[in-house]
């Protein structure tokens, strides 16, 4: 085994000391990475922040992957006063206002700049710790302007499905489009591609198949966090709204995605994981495996409860 991905591997360890974290965030798409962000900066004890970046997304709300952007640079702001850590706003950057056009050219930014001159601070027995919650265009682009970094960070990324997630055609028959489309890897595939073909040291915690059983509800978030301060208001408020656009049922359920990928990094109670061959990505979304790939972390069950019960206690600080 080459000894860059030994290396890998020992960096791979759950931290056992305060790190320095930066986060990729497309905050405007859903709800979940404003829990996450709050997260992050509520675990100051074992987290330092350095830097949010705001992600590119295109969906529905938005006519643009850079207006998603702007959004989520302004919902990064929104989040911050809400907390009353408006001193935070000065490390909050612009990520990229498009994605990929092919997977030598980076799409440069505030943010994927910032991330090679902060990266280049640290090394592999002190890596930066990259948490993304979004598309990987922020951190592709970094790594193709300065490939360098890759042996100076660990990337924590959700996205993705499982492993196992459904590849039968047939699945079709219950689920609209490819099954294994998945937003934050579809937004752009060949970021996807340029960071899992880099070895980089690398967590995965895939979404359906796994993080989908994050879930909360609207009677759980009302007991646990109304009333506590302005931002669980307005996380309740705006979790609610997105569980009516997406058709909510009377006993809906929310998963809170992003929030796991924070939780990776503070203990080792809240999920399992395995080392495993880092997958190959096709532009459909699909994966194909290598057993001589390097290795990456991967993360196969989350305990919802015990997560939840310190979210919540987070949240209400």
């Amino acid at each position: 085994m080459e000894m860059k991905y030994v290396n890998n591997i020992q960096k791979l360890m759950k931290p056992k000391r305060k790190i320095d974290v930066v986060l990729d965030t497309d905050t405007f798409n859903e709800i979940d990475d404003q829990y996450a962000l709050a997260y992050l900066i509520n675990s100051q004890d074992k987290l330092n922040l350095k830097a949010v970046y705001a992600a590119p997304f295109y969906n529905y709300k938005v006519c643009s992957a850079e207006e998603g952007m702007q959004k989520s640079y302004e919902e990064i702001f929104k989040v911050l006063k809400l907390m009353n850590r408006e001193e935070l706003n000065g490390i909050v950057f612009k990520g990229s206002k498009e994605m990929l056009k092919d997977i030598h050219t980076p799409v440069i930014s505030d943010a994927s700049k910032h991330l090679v001159e902060l990266a280049k601070l640290y090394s592999e027995d002190n890596p930066l710790y990259v948490v993304c919650i979004s598309t990987l265009t922020d951190i592709a682009s970094a790594i193709i302007q300065e490939p360098s970094i890759i042996d100076k960070i660990v990337l924590v990324w959700l996205g993705g499905h499982a492993h196992d997630w459904c590849n039968d055609e047939s699945f079709n028959l219950f689920y609209e489009g490819c099954p294994n489309e998945e937003f934050n890897l579809m937004q752009d595939t060949l970021a996807a591609k340029v960071v899992f073909d880099s070895g980089i040291a690398m967590v995965q915690l895939p979404c359906m198949g796994v993080v989908s059983a994050f879930t909360t509800t609207g009677p759980e978030l009302e007991y646990w966090l109304r009333g506590k301060n302005k931002l669980c208001d307005y996380l309740i408020d705006v979790t609610k709204n997105e569980a009516k656009v997406d058709g909510m049922e009377k006993t809906w359920s929310r998963a809170i995605w992003d929030v796991t990928a924070v939780a990776w990094l503070l203990d080792g109670n809240f999920m399992y994981d395995k080392y495993v061959p880092c997958p190959v990505i096709h532009s459909d979304g699909s994966y194909s495996f290598e057993e001589n790939r390097h290795l990456i972390k991967y993360v196969y069950y989350i305990h919802r409860d015990t997560l939840f019960a310190d979210l919540f206690k987070k949240l209400s600080m």
